[in-house]
């Protein structure tokens, strides 16, 4: 039976966290055509400013499936050296759930080459979503309020400004070494469900951009009402000019927790896409990461995409690309068949002009 668990606040812990699972094996006819188109990926997977990757490097599904790394690769440092000859940038989920070190991201930086670059998911506390009390930092335990923890969690919006403040100074000094090192892409700021488009929502993203300081932010929303045709526009407007980029998001769509993957771009300097896959039957539902997320593209749902990335990098100077397909070797696969697809197919020529006059 699967695990059930933390798939409604986040996605997984791409660092360790593991659940059991209950996704169907991968139909034949689709791994065939996704592992073939892989093979005409770029090495590392990029193309021109437009960068793709994974949503972690060391999820358990995927070292287990033995696909990717090599024989021998079984250390963190010689997998995160390996990851980084195969794509030019990563997405680290482990910081979702805890606070990240200076230590680990010096590492991270000294084990990359130039040009690589690591998208950082902000910590719950600083987007709303609970926190588990065991994975919070235990010399501010004593702030937490008398009876703020319940089930082993605590919400942020039951925390003292004191201490979102100090957790937001811990997070900034923690990245310090890749925005040193010229290896930070932006932090991720995903907000959940419940977070709707509201005032009190806003000024909530408003703080956050300023608690933000230097580092660059990226904004993903998961409820439906900030994509509302009426609205998305000024939304784009409003992020940028809070200098946020905006998340472009590949989902299940017709539910409240759904956003339409509409092709938009809010900060010059990067847009930002992220597939999730298309596993509707538990999109809304409380079950593991990997029975959420765990979805194989057919190359052929990933060619739309093409066009809507040039759109991207029309407008932005940079655009990541982000799978967080996570089970197996399918994020891995998706990011390379999407990198092979852009490489491939030449951009759409301009239509010839029409009439009786010549032309050259």
């Amino acid at each position: 039976m699967a695990t059930r668990g933390r798939a409604g606040t986040g996605d997984a812990d791409r660092e360790g966290l593991d659940h059991a699972t209950a996704i169907p094996a991968a139909d034949p006819g689709v791994l065939a055509r996704a592992v073939d188109l892989a093979r005409a990926a770029p090495v590392p997977a990029r193309a021109g400013g437009v960068l793709l990757g994974t949503a972690g490097w060391t999820d358990p599904t995927l070292v287990r499936a033995g696909t990717f790394y090599p024989r021998g690769c079984t250390l963190p440092e010689q997998r995160l050296r390996y990851y980084a000859t195969q794509f030019a940038m990563v997405e680290l989920d482990s910081s979702y759930y805890a606070l990240p070190s200076v230590a680990n991201a010096r590492r991270w930086a000294e084990r990359t080459p130039d040009g690589f670059v690591f998208d950082v998911k902000a910590y719950a506390a600083l987007t709303d979503h609970p926190v588990d009390v065991a994975r919070f930092p235990r010399d501010l335990l004593p702030s937490v309020p008398t009876g703020a923890v319940a089930h082993g969690r605590t919400m942020p919006r039951s925390l003292p400004d004191e201490l979102i403040a100090a957790l937001w100074r811990r997070f900034r000094m923690a990245l310090e070494p890749l925005q040193l090192a010229g290896r930070l892409g932006a932090v991720l700021l995903q907000f959940p469900p419940w977070f709707t488009a509201t005032r009190g929502h806003a000024r909530a993203i408003e703080r956050c951009r300023d608690a933000l300081g230097s580092l660059p932010g990226a904004v993903e929303f998961r409820h439906a009402s900030w994509g509302e045709p009426a609205r998305f526009a000024r939304v784009i407007s409003w992020l940028r000019s809070l200098e946020l980029s905006y998340v472009v998001v590949d989902e299940p769509q017709h539910t409240p927790n759904s956003m339409p993957p509409t092709v938009a771009v809010a900060h010059p300097g990067l847009a930002i896409v992220r597939f999730h896959g298309h596993r509707g039957e538990t999109w809304t539902e409380s079950v593991s990461v990997h029975e959420k997320f765990g979805y194989l593209y057919d190359p052929p749902e990933l060619e739309p995409w093409v066009e809507r990335v040039r759109q991207l990098g029309a407008s932005a100077e940079r655009v990541h690309l982000v799978f967080n397909n996570c089970y197996s070797n399918y994020a891995v696969l998706g990011a390379k068949d999407l990198a092979a697809l852009l490489t491939s197919q030449p951009p759409a020529r301009p239509a010839e002009p029409r009439g009786d006059s010549p032309h050259p």
